[in-house]
């Protein structure tokens, strides 16, 4: 579905716009990729890597907060891929309008701009903090989901909406892997840990790019992908980086779970298994063609709950290690 189509990501200039850049171009033919970001040094040294004279690039400036600039820039775009988002959660809770205007309102702007448009296919880009949210961040994501979800609905079916949601990301910016790797070459001799028994979901940057590859070429509109990964106790993390290391510990910060979760229990009700992914369908709006689609795929069991500490899937130390060593990124 991505050979000769004109696809744009907002937030393009981020961790996983580089990497998505990257995979699309290394897989497919696009017609064009659009790299739409408010961050004019970013789109310069992204340019330097991806050049619009070498591929089928071009970059351009704007804030999901500007639905006329959306609409101009959706202009011929046949999938859009939303990532632009503000996820710093001190930063948010002690501005929190800002993460409205973001985070939601811009949400509703990419649907408005995406129907005026006649965009085929919008996906957005979720986080493990919109289940069960306990922070202004995660709380803003679930709400930047339900309007996409019912976007569907009230957008009289011309465009579909998806969600992907998942958890930590090896190597993104703020990832806690880059700050411990900074922490052992400074020669620190203590990790900060915030609670020994937390633990986390973690996905690679490409696994995130191809999850929402999966999700522009399989989404009926209005569900939930979310991928099947493993987890990792943080003090493991820190001990696959550093095995000489000691723990300081400093507990968990304000707005911050011990255990996070990508499914709640209420959601397990409507969870189906599709390839490597799980898919939450919607609920509030009648969509048949919808729930044919994922008739045949398996419900998950009675009383299913997806969280890091529950996780049938776990990554040991040395699994770290290899996945260190094999991504340039995290090194």
């Amino acid at each position: 579905m991505i050979n000769g189509k004109t696809i744009l990501i907002t937030g393009g200039t981020g961790s996983f716009g580089n990497k998505f850049t990257e995979v699309v171009l290394k897989k497919f033919k696009p017609k064009k990729l659009i790299i739409f970001s408010r961050d004019e040094y970013k789109q310069h040294e992204m340019g330097k890597k991806f050049s619009d004279d070498k591929y089928p690039i071009r970059y351009f400036l704007g804030d999901v907060r500007d639905q006329g600039r959306l609409n101009r820039a959706f202009e011929g775009v046949d999938y859009v891929v939303h990532a632009a988002a503000l996820k710093q959660v001190p930063a948010l809770e002690y501005n929190p309008m800002e993460a409205v205007k973001t985070n939601i309102l811009g949400a509703d702007n990419i649907v408005e701009a995406a129907i005026d448009q006649g965009i085929k296919k919008v996906v957005v880009l979720s986080t493990d903090k919109a289940c069960n949210p306990v922070n202004l961040y995660g709380a803003t994501k679930l709400a930047a989901e339900k309007v996409f979800v019912a976007a569907n609905a009230y957008g009289g079916g011309r465009v579909k909406f998806s969600v992907v949601r998942y958890g930590n990301v090896m190597g993104s910016r703020g990832s806690v892997i880059p700050f411990f790797l900074s922490l052992k070459h400074q020669g620190a001799k203590e990790f900060p840990i915030t609670d020994e028994r937390m633990t986390r979901f973690w996905i690679t940057l490409k696994q995130s790019a191809e999850l929402v590859l999966t999700a522009l070429n399989f989404g009926m509109g209005g569900e939930c992908f979310i991928p099947i990964i493993p987890s990792m106790r943080v003090v493991d993390l820190a001990r696959a980086i550093d095995p000489r290391a000691k723990f300081k510990i400093i507990g968990i910060r304000p707005g911050e779970k011990l255990h996070e979760s990508l499914i709640s229990e209420e959601e397990g009700y409507n969870t189906r298994i599709f390839k490597d992914t799980y898919v939450i369908l919607p609920q509030f709006f009648d969509n048949e063609r919808v729930l044919r689609f994922y008739e045949k795929c398996p419900v998950v069991e009675q009383n299913f709950l997806y969280r890091s500490d529950k996780n049938k899937q776990w990554m040991d130390v040395q699994d770290l290690r290899k996945v260190i060593a094999r991504d340039d990124s995290l090194r």
